[in-house]
C-alpha cells in the first residue's frame, strides 16, 4: 500500500506576494509625458516663431554696428566740444520738436546723441536721435531710436517682430503664451530625460526614432536651464504675468526706485524756465549739470534729461547695461547746479537688481557679444528640438494614425496625495501666469470630457504602466 507523503508547513504553497505599490513618480510620469507631448505639439509653433525672431534679435546688435557705422562712429579728434555746443549744432540742423535727452559721446570714437521728441512722422513712443561729431559739431545723421538701450531702426524692427509680430498689443499675447509655456515644456522634458537617462546615454549603434529621441533629450537637457531662464525673464515685462509680477514686487517693497526730479531751494521755478521751449539749456546749462554729475562719480555712458517743467530738476543717469552695470543717477537743481538727490544701483532692492540683470541678460546686453552668442545658441537649440519633436510625432504614428497620441486617463493613476497639491499648484500658476494656467486647465477639462464620452461609448483607453516615448 502506497501512502502519499504528508505535506509539511514548509512545503505548503505560499500565497502570491502582493504587487509592489507604484511610486509617486511611476504614477505621475504618464501624466507628465502626456502634457509634454501635447504642449510640444500645440505650443511648438509659437515657440518656433519666438526662437526664430529671438535668433534675429540676438544678431541685430552686431548688424546695427555695421549698418549704422557712419552715424555711430567718428575719427578721434584732439578735443571735444562742450556738450551744450554739440546740442546747439543738433538743434540748428533739426529745430523741430523738443530735446528729450542728451547722451554725450561715451567713447573717443563715438558720436553724441541728441534725442528729440514730438517730431512729426516719428512714433510717439520713439525719439529722433541726432548724431553729432563731438570734436567738430558736424551732424552725421538722424535716426529713429527706441528704448533705453538706444535701439535704432533695424534692431527696433526686429525687437517689435519678436515681441508682438508688429501686431501691437494683441500680438504680445503670442510672446507671452510662448514664454508662459517654455519653462513648463522644458521642465517636463528635463524630468522625463532624467528618468530615462541610462537608456538614452549611448547614441552609437542606434537609429531612427530612438536616435532622434536621444538627441532631443540630450540637447533639451543641456539647454533646459537657459530655456527656463528665458521664460522667467520674458514674463517679467509681459502683459498679464508681468503685471502680476509687478504687483507682487510692489507688495514686497521691491519695485525699482527712481531719483527724485523735484527741484529744491527757494530759486526753484525762477531760473529754470529761462530757456526757450525745446532747448535743453535750462538754468545753469548742460555743461555744469554734467560736471556736477561727474563729481558724484557718474562715469560714461550717461544720459542727461532736461527739466520737465519749471519746478523740475535735471536728471543724469548712467545707462550702461553691460557688466558691471552702471545705473546710478542724480538730480541737479537747474538754478544752482547743486545735486539734490542721489540714487545708487547698489541701494536697489534685491528683486529690482535681479530683474535688471535678468532683463539685460535676456536681451543680450549684460555680457555683450558672449551673451548674444549664447542666446543664438539657445535659439538654435530650441529650433532643433521642435523639429526633432515633430519628427518623433510623425514616426510615432507610423503604421497607424498620423501622430498617434499618448493614451488619456493618466491623471487617474496619480495618488490623491500627489494630485491634490498638483491641482493647487496649477491654480496658483493660473492666477500668476494666466496664459499657462488657463490653457492647461482647459486641456485637462477637455481631456476628461473626451475620456468620459469614450467610456460611455465603450472604447475608453487609459494610460497604463509607463508608456514609451
Amino acid at each position: 500500500m502506497t501512502t502519499a507523503p504528508s505535506t509539511t508547513t514548509d512545503e505548503a504553497p505560499r500565497p502570491p506576494a502582493p504587487a509592489p505599490a507604484k511610486s509617486a513618480w511611476a504614477a505621475l510620469r504618464p501624466l507628465v509625458l502626456r502634457l509634454h507631448f501635447y504642449a510640444g505639439v500645440l505650443v511648438a509653433p509659437f515657440l518656433l516663431v519666438a526662437a526664430l525672431t529671438g535668433l534675429l534679435y540676438a544678431a541685430s546688435f552686431q548688424a546695427e554696428k555695421i549698418v549704422y557705422d557712419h552715424e555711430l562712429t567718428v575719427p578721434v579728434g584732439e578735443r571735444e566740444l562742450p556738450v551744450s555746443a554739440q546740442v546747439a549744432a543738433a538743434r540748428e540742423a533739426h529745430p523741430e520738436g523738443t530735446v528729450a535727452a542728451v547722451r554725450p559721446s561715451p567713447e573717443p570714437d563715438a558720436t553724441t546723441r541728441v534725442l528729440l521728441s514730438g517730431i512729426p512722422g516719428v512714433d510717439p513712443d520713439h525719439t529722433l536721435a541726432v548724431f553729432v561729431d563731438p570734436y567738430t559739431g558736424t551732424v552725421r545723421g538722424a535716426l529713429e531710436q527706441y528704448g533705453s538701450t538706444g535701439a535704432l531702426p533695424l534692431r527696433t524692427w526686429i525687437d517689435e517682430f519678436h515681441r508682438d509680430l508688429h501686431l501691437g498689443e494683441p500680438g504680445r499675447l503670442y510672446s507671452e503664451f510662448a514664454a508662459s509655456w517654455l519653462w513648463a515644456v522644458a521642465g517636463g522634458g528635463l524630468v522625463l530625460w532624467f528618468s530615462r537617462r541610462r537608456a538614452l546615454r549611448k547614441l552609437r549603434g542606434t537609429g531612427g526614432r530612438r536616435r532622434i529621441l536621444a538627441l532631443h533629450g540630450g540637447v533639451g537637457a543641456w539647454a533646459a536651464a537657459g530655456f527656463i531662464f528665458l521664460s522667467a525673464t520674458g514674463l517679467t515685462w509681459s502683459t498679464y504675468a508681468g503685471a502680476n509680477i509687478g504687483e507682487l514686487r510692489t507688495a514686497l517693497g521691491q519695485e525699482t526706485p527712481s531719483v527724485s526730479a523735484a527741484a529744491a531751494g527757494e530759486h526753484a521755478g525762477h531760473d529754470a524756465a529761462g530757456a526757450a521751449a525745446g532747448d535743453a539749456a535750462h538754468g545753469v546749462g548742460l555743461d555744469k549739470v554734467l560736471t556736477a554729475a561727474r563729481a558724484e562719480g557718474l562715469g560714461d555712458p550717461v544720459e542727461i534729461v532736461p527739466p520737465a517743467d519749471a519746478t523740475s530738476a535735471y536728471v543724469v543717469r548712467q545707462i550702461q547695461r553691460s557688466w558691471p552695470e552702471k545705473q546710478d543717477s542724480v538730480a541737479v537743481d537747474p538754478a544752482t547746479g547743486e545735486v539734490t538727490d542721489v540714487l545708487r544701483f547698489a541701494d536697489y532692492p534685491v528683486l529690482a537688481k535681479l530683474t535688471r540683470w535678468g532683463i539685460d541678460l535676456h536681451t543680450g546686453n549684460l555680457f555683450g557679444l558672449v551673451n548674444q552668442i549664447a542666446l543664438m545658441a539657445l535659439a538654435l537649440a530650441l529650433i532643433l528640438l521642435i523639429l526633432w519633436g515633430y519628427r518623433m510625432w510623425w514616426q510615432r504614428g507610423r503604421g497607424s494614425a498620423f501622430g498617434k497620441p499618448i493614451p488619456r486617463g493618466a491623471w487617474q493613476h496619480v495618488p490623491p496625495q500627489v494630485l491634490v497639491p498638483l491641482l493647487a499648484l496649477i491654480a496658483v500658476l493660473g492666477y500668476f501666469v494666466p496664459l499657462l494656467g488657463i490653457p492647461l486647465a482647459a486641456f485637462l477639462a477637455v481631456d476628461i470630457v473626451l475620456g468620459e464620452i469614450a467610456h460611455r461609448r465603450g472604447r475608453r483607453t487609459y494610460a497604463s504602466g509607463t508608456p514609451g516615448r
